[in-house]
């Protein structure tokens, strides 16, 4: 496939956020380094500054709570308490700690530096003397690691250690963590490749956290052990279990897999490890199985909100097509995880599509996430809540503060805090914008010299993006801007003049001599969309669904009449579709108006759910005729914000 042009040999480049490609010769892209992107305001803006007011200082009271802490201070001699909560609770402090290294990088807080501070010390202690870093194992079972790879989580810990430990060292200078990790590692290195074990993680996270090892480091024996986890995975190491080996992604070695299987966040985080080994080592093999993947995925598997996950009881995939709103799965870790992989992969490729995909999961799949308060989080996203819906077993269709599995919340801490790292690319030749936020971006282009750039918009609200240049050498370079792939239409300004607007692989690219205060302006088509699903999934068959700009929307009970219920709504597809400014659940967002139909259905709870159309009933009468109504659908993202009860995504269409 071909992408976003690049140009000449590839320069070494500064060291970025959670990807730093400084020496890759296979990348078509390089991430912005640490200090060249800033986010300054809108939607983004106010989530970020959540992140860092609320979620980053709160999340050390549930840590406390839940017994994380307490954990590391039994395995550190500290305590004498039993071990708390399930064999992961060490990862959630270490996706903590990254996040607070990000965040620390840009706004200095002593008080969370302070915490954090304190964290790493306890981690330091708790480690023994040969490296080892577990407190499950340290607690537990000590004297037995890494002796129930498929379940335990000792290596998919590791992995979030070493995650923190690159964000403290690039962010702040601060390698206190990368100390830690590096011994736990070369410890996991001679236990396995070093000695020939056979072994590979039961949940895949190391492998992504490896390869940055080695791009912080240059000590290659890190890229070698994850390649050797890679390689191990396959040939049946971790199962069957209760789910088989597919679940673990190990039913077939991985050059092998052409299709997306099993719980959705291994999977996924197993192909960002295995795209990162491409990007260092260029093997075709693994793009190509990659590239196979990522179709098998958007091809059948994925929902329209970029939610992954079709089976409660594994988390898994599903079959092609098996996609029933109500039981989505749709955890936000593998929403997050699915960012992570696409980002790698327009790394790899330079493509729209990954970018795309990137950007309807950030807006639906992830946001929904998080209350709009900031004060709850969501494990479970299904894209429909029933009327009378009890949640007995599942982790929730309704966000909560905190879990006893917590793997979410601290994740969505940690896309938040770096999430101007996957705004923007540059290569040898100029700039491209992939998503579109307020803020400022700046680069080294190695043909042409230092380039900054201004943007400013009310995406995803408003289509029109401005793009400033504030400071450029006098030799040309490019500007690439992408078209989504939703808008049908886009209009192109370069200093009032209109631009012709012709794409490549998803992107407009502007070449010229550029000067300070130069504007661009882009305008992409906000009109709203009526989609209907592929005659395949049955779970949706005769239904429609409502989209503008970036986000996915749907129906909640709020919004309706009283006596009108969310699942006797009938959407009127051949109505106008009209925007209304709303201003709850948040300001200054974008409400959609449709026709529809009231058509209530029986409402017995004790009678046969089953009714012969082809029998006219004994008196001769015929069902109450449909009324006409109106109906306000919000963004996906923001439902359940205002008062619990039911919300659809994909509508039943009037006949």
């Amino acid at each position: 496939m071909s992408g976003v042009a690049t140009h000449g040999a590839k320069a070494s480049r500064p060291a970025s956020g959670p990807v730093s490609l400084r020496d890759s010769p296979h990348a078509r892209l390089y991430p912005l380094a640490f200090d060249e992107a800033e986010i300054t305001g809108g939607m983004w803006g106010e989530r970020r500054e959540v992140n860092r007011r609320r979620l980053l200082p709160g999340a050390v009271g549930h840590l406390e709570s839940s017994g994380n802490f307490d954990n590391l201070r039994a395995a550190a001699g500290q305590g004498s308490e039993p071990f708390r909560g399930p064999v992961f609770m060490d990862s959630d402090v270490y996706k903590w700690l990254e996040a607070v290294g990000w965040e620390l990088g840009r706004h200095p807080d002593p008080e969370l530096a302070d915490q954090a501070d304190r964290a790493i010390a306890l981690i330091a202690t708790a480690q023994q003397e040969d490296g080892y870093l577990n407190s499950y194992y340290q607690v537990n079972r000590p004297g037995e690691p890494f002796s129930n790879l498929a379940q335990d989580h000792e290596l998919y810990c590791a992995g979030h250690l070493i995650q923190a430990a690159v964000a403290h060292s690039r962010a702040l200078g601060d390698d206190r963590l990368v100390e830690i990790a590096e011994r736990f590692v070369e410890l996991i290195d001679a236990t396995f490749r070093v000695a020939g074990r056979p072994g590979t993680p039961g949940h895949p996270e190391v492998e992504t956290a490896l390869v940055e090892l080695y791009r912080l480091t240059g000590r290659r024996r890190h890229l070698e052990l994850a390649a050797y986890f890679i390689d191990q995975r396959g040939h049946r190491l971790l199962g069957p279990g209760h789910y088989g080996p597919s679940y673990y992604q190990d039913h077939v070695p991985v050059r092998e897999a052409r299709e997306v299987t099993g719980h959705a966040v291994r999977a996924l985080y197993l192909a960002a490890g295995v795209t990162d080994l491409y990007l260092e080592t260029g093997e075709p093999a693994l793009m190509d199985v990659m590239q196979a993947q990522w179709e098998d995925m958007v091809g059948g598997k994925t929902y329209l909100t970029g939610g992954l996950g079709a089976h409660h009881r594994d988390e898994a995939f599903g079959d092609r097509y098996e996609l029933p709103p109500d039981r989505c799965y749709g955890e936000t870790c593998a929403a997050i995880a699915s960012i992570m992989w696409n980002w790698r992969m327009l790394l790899a490729t330079g493509e729209g599509a990954f970018a795309d995909l990137l950007e309807r999961t950030l807006y639906n799949a992830f946001l929904v996430g998080l209350s709009c308060d900031g004060e709850a989080f969501a494990y479970v996203n299904p894209l429909q809540v029933r009327e009378d819906h009890r949640d007995p077993v599942e982790r929730g269709a309704r966000r909560q503060p905190w879990y006893r599995v917590a793997c979410c919340p601290p994740n969505v801490m940690r896309l938040l805090a770096s999430l101007e790292y996957y705004l923007a690319t540059a290569d040898e030749g100029g700039v491209q914008l992939h998503q579109y936020a307020p803020g400022r971006l700046a680069s080294d282009c190695p043909q042409a010299g230092r380039v900054a750039l201004q943007i400013d918009t009310e995406y995803p609200w408003q289509g029109q993006v401005a793009v400033r240049v504030s400071d450029s050498p006098s030799a040309p370079w490019e500007l690439a801007l992408r078209i989504p792939g939703w808008s049908p239409s886009a209009e192109l300004t370069v200093n009032g003049e209109s631009v012709a607007v012709e794409q490549r692989a998803g992107y407009v690219t502007l070449r010229r001599a550029w000067r300070p205060g130069d504007e661009v302006i882009l305008a992409l088509d906000m009109t709203p969309r009526v989609l209907t699903p592929h005659p395949r999934i049955d779970a949706v068959r005769g239904c429609a669904a409502l989209e503008r700009g970036p986000l996915v929307y749907c129906i909640e009970q709020a919004d309706l009449a009283a006596g009108v219920s969310v699942d006797d709504v009938r959407l009127d597809a051949a109505a106008p579709i009209t925007e209304q400014p709303i201003s709850d659940p948040v300001p200054g967002s974008v409400a959609l108006r449709a026709g529809a139909v009231h058509d209530p259905a029986p409402r017995d709870p004790g009678a046969w759910p089953y009714l012969a159309t082809n029998v006219v009933g004994p008196d001769g009468s015929s069902p109450a005729e449909p009324s006409p109504m109106s109906l306000t659908a919000i963004p996906y993202a923001f439902w359940g914000n205002r008062t619990p009860g039911p919300m659809r995504v994909w509508i039943p269409l009037a006949e």
